[in-house]
């Protein structure tokens, strides 16, 4: 079995063969050995019988490349097997956690995890050393050269995450177990699920079923090329609990936290035309419905005690379905007019001594805060939290720059960097022109975010001291679904950006190489294409 990129890379010693290995993100620390492993269909593994699960999975990926499943056994049973992938833990190794080494001789290929994500994203790496699924190599029946190598690697931060937002446009359980398994595939361990928004509330509140009934559903969106205008179709659906629980438990499999994003308490519309007492209805003109177009729309919830025992309530069904230490509430772009109209909230800034509406939002995310503590999980907001006071224990991502991240982390709050200035990938990743020259599905937001400008992002600012810098949990990227009418314009825009979130997330600052990267990534734009994803051009020109 011959296949081009390995046979190049057993040419290789040294230095140069490290850096040609097709891996990403790029390892911490590799090393070239003499020789290789030859892996065939008949190649098993052996797993320590705390990583069930894991060998699970990666035998099902093998068999998705080869055709035919390995036997997998646990190392306590004497089964001979013909050649043999070893799978193993080791929590006294002297590694951080998820970390992992991999051990590939010309008589073993080993993979120690720190823990059992360790173990897996060692799997990952040993995926990507292989053909690709159809590569007609796998019809030969011969063994694949696996390059002897001594792989030490571990991840750079703890939250590597992806954001995708189903509240504008809404998106099977099958596409979103498929962004899952990319999610994975490029060692990334967070997935930030946006789940309401004022065009459509997506997850199932049984106490609340108008939310499902009524906020789900909006009567058109703006098509491509026309922004304020009506495409006339109904647009909506919802994931049911059954639905969430089984894409949080497909998630936890792979090493991914699901964090859910309630937003609040702007971007609530659906909700609010759901349940219109949630809102300001002691306003002139008060009229609240599903939005049907893009942008920021004045109603926000009312800061009254209605409101925060019916969040009280969605949070108490949230947090049973999600296991995740963090519940994101948004909390960005909430406008004040509403506020400013109502008389029953101006008797409350009175009360409560608050002087205008930002302090009025820093009161409304400091109860929400109380609420999700008594549930024993941590607020999460966009850097807008900040206005009027940032709650005590709350984390920030910070979208508007990296102001928000800099200045929180200075005050002793945890933070995760998603700027918008390098990690919204719905921005065009080729000039505007060039992308509309294919078609007006090709429209975006706006923007000019090419996959260099991507990798050139280091999430701790120099602004940071290293005290501060420890507050910098990691990094996200974020995929607005505006102009995402379909699946496959999330993975068109989605990649192959997200591999270069993945090796900003997780490779160490100093072995960053645009040039190398670049070249690695061919190998990886084979497997997009082996399993059918869709993708941009990484070399368009710049703007």
């Amino acid at each position: 079995m011959k296949h081009p990129i390995l046979a190049s890379l057993l040419a290789l010693s040294g230095l140069a063969a490290a850096d040609s290995l097709p891996l990403i993100p790029q390892p911490v620390n590799l090393k070239t050995g003499e020789g290789s492993f030859d892996f065939s269909a008949a190649t098993g593994i052996r797993y320590d019988r705390t990583l069930k699960a894991e060998a699970g999975l990666f035998a099902a990926d093998l068999k998705a490349l080869t055709g035919s499943e390995p036997k997998a056994v646990t190392e306590e049973m004497r089964i001979m097997l013909p050649s043999e992938i070893r799978l193993d833990v080791d929590t006294t190794a002297d590694l951080p956690a998820g970390g992992y080494k991999l051990e590939i001789t010309p008589k073993t290929v080993v993979i120690t995890g720190k823990d059992s994500a360790g173990a897996y994203y060692g799997t990952r790496t040993l995926l990507q050393l292989l053909p690709v699924a159809n590569d007609p190599a796998w019809k030969d029946q011969a063994p694949e050269k696996l390059p002897a190598v001594s792989i030490s690697d571990y991840p750079r931060f703890a939250w590597r995450g992806m954001m995708l937002d189903c509240g504008r446009h809404f998106f099977e359980v099958k596409d979103i177990k498929r962004f899952i398994d990319e999610l994975a595939y490029h060692k990334l361990n967070v997935f930030h699920w946006h789940l309401t928004e004022d065009q459509g509330w997506r997850i199932e509140i049984k106490k609340y079923p108008k939310l499902t009934e009524v906020g789900a559903w909006r009567e058109s969106s703006p098509p491509y090329g026309n922004r304020n205008g009506s495409d006339g179709k109904r647009h909506g659906g919802f994931y049911t609990q059954e639905q969430v629980k089984d894409i949080v438990a497909y998630a936890t499999a792979r090493h991914i936290t699901v964090v859910p994003e309630i937003e609040m308490p702007g971007h609530a519309a659906a909700a609010i035309a759901s349940y219109p007492k949630l809102g300001n209805d002691d306003i002139p003109g008060y009229a609240p419905k599903v939005i049907t177009l893009w942008g920021v729309h004045p109603y926000t919830y009312a800061p009254t005690e209605d409101t925060f025992r019916f969040i009280d309530d969605v949070f108490t069904e949230v947090c049973a379905l999600f296991p995740s230490k963090y519940i994101h509430i948004g909390g960005d772009e909430a406008p004040k007019t509403q506020w400013e109209k109502s008389p029953r909230v101006q008797e409350l800034m009175k009360k409560e001594k608050l002087k205008d509406g930002h302090d009025v939002q820093s009161y409304f995310v400091k109860r929400v805060e109380k609420i999700l503590a008594k549930k024993g999980r941590k607020l999460i907001g966009w850097d807008e939290i900040r206005e009027g006071g940032l709650s005590p224990e709350a984390t920030v991502m910070s979208w508007r720059g990296e102001k928000g991240g800099i200045d929180s982390a200075k005050e002793g709050h945890d933070v995760v960097m998603a700027p918008n200035s390098h990690l919204y990938l719905d921005h065009y990743q080729e000039p505007k022109e060039a992308a509309l020259a294919k078609g007006q599905d090709k429209e975006a937001i706006g923007g000019f975010l090419p996959i260099s400008k991507v990798y050139s992002y280091n999430p701790v600012p120099a602004a940071l001291t290293p005290a501060e810098a420890k507050h910098v949990l990691g990094v996200q990227a974020q995929l607005w679904s505006e102009y995402f009418h379909d699946f496959p314009k999330v993975e068109y825009m989605a990649f192959p950006r997200m591999a270069a979130l993945a090796e900003v997330a997780w490779t160490p600052l100093e072995k960053k190489n645009f040039e190398d990267f670049r070249s690695r990534l061919n190998s990886v734009l084979k497997h997009y294409d082996a399993v059918g994803l869709k993708h941009g051009d990484p070399d368009q020109p710049a703007k």
